[in-house]
C-alpha cells in the first residue's frame, strides 16, 4: 500500500478544476502575500535580488520592479523604503512613460548588487519558499485527476487503438504507479504517450523558482510549460486580487526525453559561468507526465536510470543535492512512462520490474487496423482511398516480404508514394501500384544491398591483413 500516494491524495483541495470560479481555487492554493513575512523570504534576500534588478535595468519604475520581482505592491514598497533608509536607491524623477517616478542606485548600492552577482547570478521573479512548492505541489497532485473511460475514448477517438490496450491505459493512469509501455519500433508508442497529457483539462501552478535557504533554482521552462490565459496572473497593488504571482498558471506540463538523456540531467544543474541553478527534468515535470522514450539508447545504463527511480517511485518523493553537498527533498508528483522497443526483461530485474505496476505491449497491427489507419491517411493527404491499393500493400509487400503491420507504415509508404507522384509531375491524389512499390524499396533497407555491403566489408578486411 503506497502511503505516500493516499496521503498526497488526501491532501488535494475540495476547490477542483470543474468548479463555476477557478480563480477562486487558485487563490486558495497560493495566496497572494501581503507583506514580506508573506513571502517566506527574508529582507536581505528580497532587497539582494530588488538590486540586481536595478543594476540589470538601470533606472525603473515600481511598476516594473512588480513586474520583473513577481511582487505585489504592498510588499515592494516596504522594500523600497527599507532601501532608500539604507542609502542604497535613490528617486530619479519622472520615469521613462513621464508619469511614474524610477529607482536607480546609488553608488553603495552599486557596490551592493556587484557583491550580491558574485554570490548568484540569479535575476528573475522572487523565488518560491520550497517549503510553500512542496504545499502547493501536493494540493494540485496529478494523482487526484481520475481518468474514466470516456474521457479516454474521446481522446483516442479518431485514432486506432485495439480495446486492450485502452483497457490497460484508463487505470494504468489512475494507479499512481509508474508505466512501462513497449512493442517493436513503429507500433505507435510514443505517438500514444505523447497524447496522454489530452487526458488532464485542468491546470496547476508552477513556481518561476524555488528557494532552498534561499539558494535559488529555476524551475519554470517555457519549452515545457505552458501557460494558460488567467485574469489574476499579474502583480496587483489590490490586496484582495489574484494568486501568488511568483506563481505561473499552466496546463499539466508533459516532460519528454530520449536517447540524449544523460544522469546529470537528473540533478540540479549549476553554471559556473552565470552562477545559476537549474531544476532537473523530472522537477519541472511535477504534477504532471514524465515520459522517458527509447529506453534502452539512453547515453547512461537502462540500470543506471531506473536505479535513479527507486526512491522517487517508492516514496512519492526525490533527494536533490546543491553545492557544498547540500541535500534537499522535492515532491515526486508525476506520472512517470518509460517506453521501449527493448524487451522490458533485457533491461532491468525482475525486482525493478515488480516495482512498475503495469507493462503495456503495443504489438503489431490486424488487417482490419491496418485498413482503417490506411484509409485515415488517405483522408488527412488529400488521396483517394482505393482498397484495392491497400490489398496490394498487404499481399504483395508485406506478405510477401514478411514485414509485420505497423502503424507507421500506410503514413510513412503514402507519404513517398505522393513524393514520387509529384517528382513526376502526376496527380498526387491517386497513388498507383507502381509508385507504392517504389516506395517500398525506398523505405526498407534492400536484402541485395545489405549482402552486397557485407561481401565488400569482408573484401576490405581481406585487403588489409
Amino acid at each position: 500500500m503506497n502511503h505516500a500516494l493516499d496521503a498526497a491524495r488526501a491532501a488535494a483541495p475540495a476547490v477542483t478544476s470543474s468548479d463555476a470560479n477557478p480563480d477562486s481555487r487558485l487563490r486558495l492554493l497560493a495566496p497572494r502575500p501581503l507583506n514580506i513575512e508573506d513571502t517566506g523570504l527574508s529582507r536581505h534576500f528580497l532587497t539582494e535580488l530588488l538590486i540586481k534588478h536595478l543594476y540589470d535595468a538601470g533606472l525603473l519604475s515600481a511598476k516594473q520592479l512588480m513586474q520583473r520581482l513577481s511582487l505585489a505592491g504592498p510588499v515592494l514598497e516596504g522594500l523600497i523604503e527599507f532601501l532608500r533608509k539604507e542609502v542604497l536607491i535613490d528617486v530619479h524623477g519622472q520615469g521613462f512613460d513621464n508619469r511614474e517616478l524610477s529607482y536607480g542606485l546609488t553608488q553603495r548600492g552599486r557596490e551592493v548588487a556587484i557583491d550580491a552577482y558574485a554570490r548568484s547570478g540569479y535575476l528573475g521573479p522572487a523565488p518560491v519558499p520550497i517549503q510553500q512548492y512542496r504545499k502547493v505541489a501536493a494540493a494540485q497532485t496529478v494523482h487526484a485527476t481520475h481518468v474514466n473511460a470516456d474521457a479516454l475514448n474521446e481522446l483516442f477517438r479518431f485514432t486506432v487503438l485495439r480495446d486492450s490496450i485502452r483497457q490497460q491505459l484508463g487505470p494504468a493512469m489512475n494507479s499512481g504507479r509508474a508505466i512501462f509501455i513497449y512493442g517493436p519500433a513503429g507500433t505507435g508508442k510514443t505517438y500514444i504517450t505523447q497524447k496522454l497529457t489530452g487526458l488532464f483539462t485542468d491546470s496547476c501552478l508552477i513556481p518561476y523558482a524555488i528557494s532552498v535557504n534561499e539558494q535559488v533554482v529555476s524551475l519554470f521552462d517555457p519549452l515545457l510549460h505552458e501557460p494558460v490565459s488567467d485574469s489574476e496572473g499579474g502583480p496587483s497593488l489590490m490586496l484582495d486580487q489574484g494568486y501568488d504571482p511568483r506563481f505561473i498558471n499552466c496546463a499539466r506540463p508533459q516532460v519528454i526525453t530520449g536517447g540524449e538523456l544523460g544522469m546529470e540531467m537528473l540533478e540540479v544543474h549549476f553554471n559556473p559561468v552565470t552562477k545559476e541553478y537549474q531544476a532537473p527534468l523530472q522537477l519541472k515535470a511535477n504534477n504532471g507526465i514524465f515520459i522517458i522514450d527509447d529506453m534502452g539508447r539512453q547515453r547512461a545504463t537502462p540500470m543506471e536510470v531506473f536505479n535513479r527511480w527507486i526512491v522517487p517511485m517508492e516514496e512519492k518523493r526525490d533527494y536533490l543535492t546543491l553545492g557544498a553537498g547540500r541535500h534537499f527533498q522535492t515532491p515526486f508528483d508525476q506520472i512517470l512512462v518509460f517506453s521501449s522497443n527493448i524487451n522490458p526483461l533485457e533491461l532491468a530485474d525482475e525486482a525493478f520490474l515488480r516495482r512498475i505496476g503495469y507493462k503495456i505491449y503495443f504489438g503489431y497491427l490486424e488487417q482490419d487496423e491496418y485498413r482503417r489507419i490506411w484509409q485515415q491517411v488517405c483522408t488527412e493527404k488529400g488521396i483517394d482511398f482505393d482498397p484495392e491499393l491497400v490489398d496490394f500493400a498487404l499481399v504483395k509487400l508485406h506478405e510477401q516480404h514478411q514485414v509485420g503491420l505497423r502503424p507507421c507504415h500506410p503514413r510513412d509508404l503514402l507519404g513517398m508514394a505522393q513524393d514520387r507522384r509529384r517528382y513526376l509531375g502526376e496527380n498526387a491524389a491517386s497513388i498507383d501500384e507502381v509508385s507504392l512499390r517504389w516506395a517500398w524499396d525506398s523505405y526498407f533497407v534492400s536484402l541485395d544491398a545489405e549482402v552486397e555491403m557485407s561481401a565488400t566489408q569482408l573484401t576490405r578486411r581481406n585487403d588489409h591483413v
